[in-house]
């Protein structure tokens, strides 16, 4: 079943670099920002990851961790972190089950062939581990200014 606003956040623990993790419950009391990228170091998801990085303090005022979730190996997310000095924290999902408890596994279609892929998406979950927003299909201009606002309110 596809998520909807209020439902409760599935569970995630996602591996990072430097050999940590990160995990929905060790994130209670924190609103928690996923964003969902199909790749490191194309160039929509390099310029996500350095608008979310460059928003980092204002997310964190707002008691807000945000973290970028994609198929790419934690040695992926670690030259692409250090490529382009972002701030914020990149999980890796090899096996895509995060990725599709969120809804962001999709089907695609690029030059009218079909397959499967990771729909740019964000889900904004509350401190309470409830889902209190969903944004799809993704544009990124101007896609952090809105995860602000949303934040802003809760």
């Amino acid at each position: 079943m596809p998520l909807s606003i209020g439902d409760k956040a599935p569970e995630f623990t996602l591996a990072t670099d430097g050999g940590e993790s990160v995990s929905l419950k060790a994130l209670k009391g924190q609103n928690i920002v996923l964003y969902f990228y199909p790749r490191d170091d194309t160039p929509g998801c390099t310029q996500e990851a350095i608008n979310f990085s460059a928003a980092k303090t204002k997310f964190a005022k707002a008691n807000t961790v945000v973290i970028g979730v994609s198929k790419d190996t934690v040695a992926s997310h670690s030259k692409f972190r250090s490529r382009h000095d972002l701030k914020v924290e990149l999980g890796s999902d090899p096996d895509g089950a995060t990725i599709e408890a969120y809804g962001a596994w999709v089907e695609k279609s690029m030059y009218g062939k079909k397959y499967m892929g990771i729909d740019r998406s964000t889900t904004l979950i509350d401190s309470k581990g409830r889902v209190a927003q969903l944004w799809r299909k993704v544009k990124v201009d101007g896609h952090v200014e809105a995860v602000l606002a949303a934040v802003a309110v809760l």
